[in-house]
């Protein structure tokens, strides 16, 4: 089956974490393709940004509340569930037991969107499943030692996720998240934290930086999972750039772009001892059989995330749920 035919029959999908830093990027994309998109909130309603969104209709249900999930999918009755929403809180996620509870509605939603007609499951992974050691972190062959409850919990959901919809005749895809960026990014992560630092005259201290990372702008890595989901691809597939950029080499970029370089203070800050010295995705899956190819390079990306703070660092705009 072609990506245009598996796409021509899945028009109705149902995306979680539709507030949250990936899943927002998601829809208009998703609307552009044809789809009849159906968003979930967990708040009373959506921003009034997203409310706005031409296409979509909104839908309310806390998912880790069990009673909502199959009232939503009777509802919605997705052809395809894009899932998203997760725990993401920087200094949180990597340790909060609620990463299982996440786990357990995320099975819960799979078996009730199968139940309700979904042919085809997509949910976000991330590059904490793996061993990281010199090489890329391939698909196939890099192994699954996560050190975190987070990276754990992901590397359960996908199997068993895998494992149900062999079971069941439902096609699943699960696409593992590396480092993103760009707007609406919680204030604190790397990125934000070191652009709103220096907008405001202040000094970003930094580690030494010498670490190597795959960094991806958040509307590229929303393009990649909506170009998963128009696919026939089955199985875990790595969303990153495929290049490797030493955080010193990102955040002096930052610093030249808005023209205060003085104020980046690399190694005030100590590494981490479990800080791995390299993460990069090996991305031949996303390029070759998924067909996606990045639309901004990391500098272009670095520009459009600085513009966009400029105008909105006052509001200090948290993070939704979302998955990275």
């Amino acid at each position: 089956m072609s990506a245009a035919t598996a796409e021509a029959h899945t028009r109705r999908i149902l995306v979680t974490g539709a507030t949250g830093f990936i899943g927002r990027q998601t829809l208009p994309l998703l609307v552009e393709r044809g789809f009849e998109v159906h968003a979930l909130s967990s708040q009373a309603a959506p921003t009034a940004e997203r409310a706005g969104e031409a296409g979509v209709q909104w839908h309310r249900a806390d998912l880790l509340d069990p009673a909502s999930i199959d009232p939503l999918c009777e509802r919605v009755r997705p052809d395809v569930l894009l899932h998203l929403a997760w725990v993401t809180t920087p200094g949180v996620y990597t340790r909060t037991p609620t990463n299982l509870d996440w786990v357990a509605a995320s099975l819960r939603l799979a078996r009730s969107a199968a139940q309700h007609g979904a042919t085809r499951l997509v949910s976000a992974g991330t590059c904490f499943e793996y061993h990281h050691g010199p090489g890329d972190c391939h698909e196939t062959t890099t192994v699954l030692t996560p050190d975190t409850l987070y990276g754990a919990s992901k590397v359960a959901l996908g199997g068993l996720l895998d494992a149900f919809a062999s079971e069941v005749g439902v096609a699943n895809a699960w696409g593992r998240v590396f480092f993103l960026y760009g707007p609406h990014e919680h204030p604190d992560r790397l990125v934000a934290s070191v652009v709103r630092a220096l907008l405001a005259g202040e000094t970003a201290a930094c580690s030494v930086g010498t670490q190597e990372r795959d960094f991806l702008h958040v509307r590229d890595v929303a393009a990649a999972f909506v170009a998963l989901v128009g696919s026939d691809v089955r199985g875990a597939v790595n969303i990153g750039s495929g290049d490797a950029l030493t955080v010193r080499d990102l955040v002096l970029e930052i610093g030249e772009q808005i023209g205060r370089p003085d104020l980046i203070a690399l190694g005030a800050r100590p590494l981490s001892p479990r800080d791995p010295p390299r993460v990069v995705a090996h991305t031949g899956r996303l390029r070759d059989e998924v067909g996606f190819r990045p639309s901004f390079t990391w500098q272009q990306g670095l520009r459009d995330t600085i513009a966009w703070w400029r105008t909105h660092r006052a509001t200090n705009p948290p993070e939704g749920e979302s998955s990275a």
